[in-house]
């Protein structure tokens, strides 16, 4: 799914885009409320810097598919 819509096609429109990048917030914000800080583990920690850095890198490709 990664840089595609569930169709497997591009995202191209600016509003699913959006959409994507909510939803994969929202995401994120689950697994960080499900984990417990008293017994995180490093790979729970992992996990959450992983995903940000997906976020991230969906980011800078929705910018450069608009230039």
């Amino acid at each position: 799914m990664k840089g595609e819509n569930t169709l497997g096609s591009s995202i191209t429109d600016k509003n699913e885009q959006v959409t994507f990048l909510k939803t994969r917030l929202n995401m994120f914000m689950d697994v960080l409320d499900a984990i417990d800080p008293e017994e995180a583990e490093l790979e729970d920690i992992d996990r959450l810097i992983e995903m940000i850095d997906d976020i991230e890198s969906k980011c800078n490709e929705f910018k450069h598919r608009d230039m």
